[in-house]
């Protein structure tokens, strides 16, 4: 049924009346009606739209209108009444990729440049000196638009001298292609809101999420521009800022491969080069020894770097630096102009500078779990990313190139790469497994112990591969019941908690907030361990919190969210990312995205449709 409507007056009538908040959204908190009367102009015909999110949709269909310059408009009624899943699905695929979709050249430099993380007076891009291409067309570009400047990183620059660009950050360059007959910037897909740029871990999930949308060629740039990222920064970095060069993010590179390969194998050359840079980044970036490497043969997040993170907000570390403010009997502010200028030097800060760069390049940025110690830890997520490198590598080399690859005159074989992930494997079992727990368990190199700290990342291994059966069959059934909420497994457990002062701050990685990238690697962990119903239970109970928070609150769809109260309404540092929108939520977020649409891959039809009506998961399971 179609309705034609005066857009202007209906859009500002439909808000009079439902917005009571007057937020720009009609959510479940406004006390209006949540009654409104369609005339249409030329039937003069009513009809009646009724509840919290058929006006919602109403509102964002108008908007979309309103925001086309339509004064006069065809609504369709059966996209106002579209079923939640179909509709939150459908906008994901068809809108939010796009929205979130980015190029650095001359046609998305603005775009890119401009944001709220920017405070040079002129816009700064940063390039690595080995990108000749591209420091010919970004310095030709930067003769022409004016508007930004170029700086060329030095090769062999230090940590030191990354430090001194705190002063004047900017965004790092990304690659170039020929296409159409002129260079253009390879796509990359970003989070959304603040983040305007290109993440590490989050971007393979992105991937995943663009592949089950049929979107194969961002997928693979993402890949290109991971590649472009190793050569050309010497990691896949935390996000492409110039005061991130020194960090690197949680190795998911050879899980995007793999990804890409089941849904269409793909030119053997441009395999091969990306197994080639898998294997590069591997060798150089986490098996140094002394730096990501330990002596025990694990490995550990081990940030580069100096002095205090950039990207934290003003005033973050406050409670870090009073007590040496007051050693150097001097106020907050001038210590801290004067420990980021170098010209104090405090060893002991420094150590727990260390610490909180690694923990950030953890992707758990923040975790009680990580603070203080994170540099120390043989911990269980990053082991069981490179178990998974080694696994895929051993099995990209079989399946593609005859059981063996060169590089750099070294040949190596799928043979070889199973012996690391089985060495692997064994050392986890001897230092992470905890029999009584039954649980996977960070190990402190440095003291020879176990962390108590019980994280979902104790789910990890199951989605690697590196669990027995018996131990698999432990995590299900003791240590998962420990982490489920309505909504979802939390980032920790409850009793994790107790380990820390009740007026500790609360961390947003921590109990009881809830991430996407946990729920799907542990959907796929069960799967692969053959607990179906399981994965469709676990699948089910966060589709449920995406989907009743969307029907709620005009469509939302956020970085993350409380599950103990089943919101994204997040009361903890750094809020939630995703939330603030006027009138149409036309992003998401990356990673929320894209486990929507892998979650609806696991679910039967008949969750489905229970899904659509919000069946609370305790009246299912």
């Amino acid at each position: 049924m179609k309705i034609v409507v005066d857009i202007a007056t209906v859009f500002r009538d439909l808000l009079l009346q439902e917005d009571t908040d007057n937020d720009k959204k009609i959510t479940k908190d406004d006390v209006g009606p949540k009654r409104f009367i369609l005339l249409d102009q030329k039937t003069k015909v009513e009809t009646v739209i009724e509840g919290t999110y058929f006006l919602a949709n109403l509102l964002q269909e108008l908007a979309v209108h309103k925001e086309n310059g339509i004064a006069i408009a065809t609504l369709d009624l059966a996209r106002i009444q579209e079923k939640p899943v179909d509709r939150i699905s459908r906008k994901i695929r068809d809108d939010y990729w796009n929205e979130l979709t980015r190029t650095i050249d001359k046609k998305g430099l603005e775009q890119i440049l401009k944001d709220e993380k920017t405070t040079n007076k002129i816009p700064t891009l940063y390039i690595s000196a080995k990108d000749v291409q591209g420091v010919n067309y970004f310095t030709t570009l930067e003769k022409e638009l004016k508007n930004f400047k170029v700086e060329v990183l030095p090769l062999g620059y230090t940590e030191e001298y990354v430090a001194t660009l705190n002063t004047k950050p900017g965004i790092l360059a990304l690659g170039l292609r020929q296409e159409s007959g002129s260079l253009q910037g390879i796509p990359f897909v970003i989070p959304g809101g603040r983040f305007n740029e290109m993440y590490g871990w989050d971007s393979y999930f992105i991937g995943a999420g663009l592949l089950i949308d049929n979107q194969l060629e961002k997928a693979m740039a993402i890949a290109d521009n991971f590649k472009y990222q190793i050569l050309h920064y010497g990691k896949i970095l935390n996000a492409n800022r110039s005061y991130y060069l020194t960090r690197t993010q949680p190795p998911l590179y050879s899980s995007l491969l793999v990804d890409i390969v089941q849904t269409k194998i793909p030119d053997l050359d441009w395999l091969r080069e990306h197994v080639q840079t898998v294997i590069l980044e591997y060798n150089t970036v986490w098996m140094v020894p002394g730096e990501r490497l330990t002596n025990t043969g694990l490995n550990r997040y081990k940030s580069g770097g100096v002095g205090m993170p950039f990207e934290v907000e003003p005033g973050h570390f406050d409670d870090i630096l009073a007590p040496f403010a007051l050693k150097y009997n001097l106020p907050i502010r001038e210590f801290e102009k004067h420990y980021l200028n170098r010209t104090i030097i405090d060893a002991v800060l420094d150590e727990y500078f260390v610490h909180d760069r690694s923990l950030r390049e953890s992707g758990h940025d923040t975790t009680n779990r990580l603070i203080g110690v994170c540099a120390n830890l043989n911990s269980v997520d990053v082991n069981s990313f490179l178990f998974k490198y080694e696994k895929d590598i051993s099995n990209l080399i079989a399946a593609f190139f005859g059981g063996s690859l060169q590089l750099n005159d070294i040949i190596y074989t799928a043979a070889e790469w199973d012996a690391k992930a089985e060495f692997r494997k064994s050392k986890m079992d001897e230092l992470c497994w905890n029999e009584t727990t039954n649980m996977y368990l960070d190990y402190d190199f440095i003291n020879k112990k176990q962390m108590p700290f019980e994280a979902a990342t104790t789910f990890f291994p199951l989605w690697a591969g590196l669990c027995s059966e018996q131990q698999a069959k432990k995590l299900v059934e003791n240590a998962l019941p420990q982490f489920t909420m309505a909504g979802g497994i939390t980032g920790s457990t409850i009793g994790s908690s107790a380990l820390f002062p009740p007026d500790a701050p609360q961390r947003q990685w921590d109990y009881p907030f809830g991430w996407a990238p946990h729920q799907v690697l542990l959907w796929q962990g069960l799967l692969q361990y053959g607990f179906k119903e399981k994965a469709q239970e676990m699948a089910y109970r966060w589709l449920w919190l995406i989907t009743t928070n969307a029907v709620e609150y005009n469509g939302t769809i956020p970085e993350k969210f409380d599950l103990e109260i089943s919101s994204h309404k997040v009361f903890a540092e750094y809020g939630n990312v995703g939330t603030e929108f006027d009138y149409i939520a036309k992003e998401g977020f990356g990673w929320v995205n894209a486990s929507y649409q892998m979650g609806l891959q696991i679910i039967n039809e008949l969750l489905k449709v229970k899904l659509n009506q919000l069946v609370p998961p305790e009246e299912i399971f």
